[in-house]
């Protein structure tokens, strides 16, 4: 059973587990366990991806009822008529808050891009992070002393394939858990000495325009045991809101949602 953060006639939102594939998909053929599928069964009603997140990530991942709406919802989400926030653990101590506009190139699969242009120029890429909390534990790591870790809040403002990872790896500050562009020294003891055995990114919040309704909605999706596990050891308990199913925002506009 999944976690759902909202639903009504038209929407359904859930809290993404950590692992697991949002559909299915050649990336792991055998796998049988899949959230769309998950859903379906669940509300006993079919459903249509409007987004995804990647597998090892958690939180807000949102749903349509019909085709319809998740055609008005893949609009909002390919125009960045909506704001995304996520909240991660990375290597070392990221203090004050900037927006990084660096361009990315293209990551190519070998199988599912094999026709995709390899030359394809860099392409766009705006995130906002803002450093909430650091912390000093005395575990040695690599040739450091000390494990330093940051609590980060990161806006993206643009839609690129691994654009949060790659941003944090840019600044020499990779999320941990990331086993593509991260440190595998620093991911190893973090899994052993901390238990922050997945990637440490998660979709905190989701705001956007009911696409029916027009009403500011405003999703939110609650920390697994992996987060929980490290919050108070970290020194970390009242640095993150608590994180209710779903509430709607007044103040939050209606006719201007960007990302």
């Amino acid at each position: 059973m999944l976690e759902i953060i909202y639903q009504d006639q038209w929407l359904v939102a859930v809290n993404k587990p950590a692992g697991w594939l949002v559909h299915r998909s050649w990336l792991d053929r055998h796998e049988k366990v899949f959230v769309m599928q998950t859903v379906r069964d669940q509300i006993g009603q079919h459903v249509f991806t409007v987004h995804r997140l990647d597998r090892p990530t958690s939180g807000v991942l949102l749903m349509a009822l019909s085709s319809e709406v998740a055609r008005q919802l893949s609009e909002q989400f390919e125009q960045y008529q909506l704001q995304k926030t996520y909240h991660a653990v990375v290597r070392g101590w990221l203090e004050g808050e900037e927006t990084l506009d660096y361009a990315l190139t293209e990551e190519l699969d070998k199988i599912a891009d094999k026709f995709a242009n390899p030359e394809k120029a860099p392409q766009p890429a705006v995130t906002h992070w803002r450093g909430l909390a650091t912390a000093e534990l005395p575990v040695p790591v690599s040739r450091y002393e000390t494990s330093r870790y940051s609590l980060v809040e990161l806006k993206p403002q643009s839609g690129r394939k691994h654009q949060l990872r790659r941003h944090m790896t840019h600044l020499r500050h990779p999320i941990i858990g990331d086993t593509a562009h991260g440190d595998l020294r620093q991911n190893r003891s973090a899994a052993q000495n901390f238990g922050m055995n997945r990637l440490m990114l998660h979709a905190s919040e989701l705001q956007l325009a009911h696409p029916v309704t027009g009403e500011a909605l405003l999703l939110r999706a609650g920390l697994d045991k992996a987060w929980q596990g490290i919050m108070a050891p970290f020194g970390w308990q009242t640095c993150l809101p608590h994180l209710p199913g779903v509430e709607f925002d007044p103040a939050y506009p209606q006719d201007s949602a960007s990302e």
